[in-house]
């Protein structure tokens, strides 16, 4: 006879795994071949259980102006989640944050502040803001990192 608590604990794992795959957020990251901090973005997000679909782009201005990011909140590089933009070095915690927030078309940490994530150089780490656009065009700070 089988053991019921061996049979129990594997149900357990097998229902863990299936939740945690469903839950699993994907996005796709649009860059320039040249930047090593898109890179280290990248792994930022994939080291906190984001899936990351990386595409090379020729024109990134053309795919920030298709998303509807807005000059005032650019960066480096643009991901899409769930339909929403996620521009500049967004922590992944606010990432996973924005899939429950419907009433922003997307979110972003302007220029590249020293110490976000993929920009960290050495001890240095400046104050920077997670602003989210609002769909009504309003922005919203979502999140200060001090």
């Amino acid at each position: 006879m089988k053991n019921p608590l061996r049979i129990f604990a594997l149900s357990a794992l097998l229902v863990t795994s299936f939740a945690h795959a469903a839950d699993q957020l994907t996005m796709d990251v649009h860059r320039d071949a040249n930047c090593g901090c898109c890179k280290a973005w990248i792994s930022h997000l994939q080291a906190n259980g984001i899936q990351v679909i990386d595409h090379v782009e020729d024109d990134m201005s053309r795919v920030k102006q298709e998303l509807g990011v807005q000059p005032r909140l650019a960066s480096c590089h643009t991901g899409v989640i769930n339909g929403k933009f996620v521009e500049g070095h967004v922590p992944a915690e606010q990432v996973i944050a924005l899939s429950k927030r419907n009433d922003l078309k997307g979110i972003a940490v302007p220029g590249m502040p020293i110490g976000s994530p993929g920009m960290e150089m050495g001890d240095r780490k400046d104050a920077y803001q997670v602003i989210g656009l609002r769909n009504d065009g309003r922005d919203e700070v979502v999140a200060d990192y001090p």
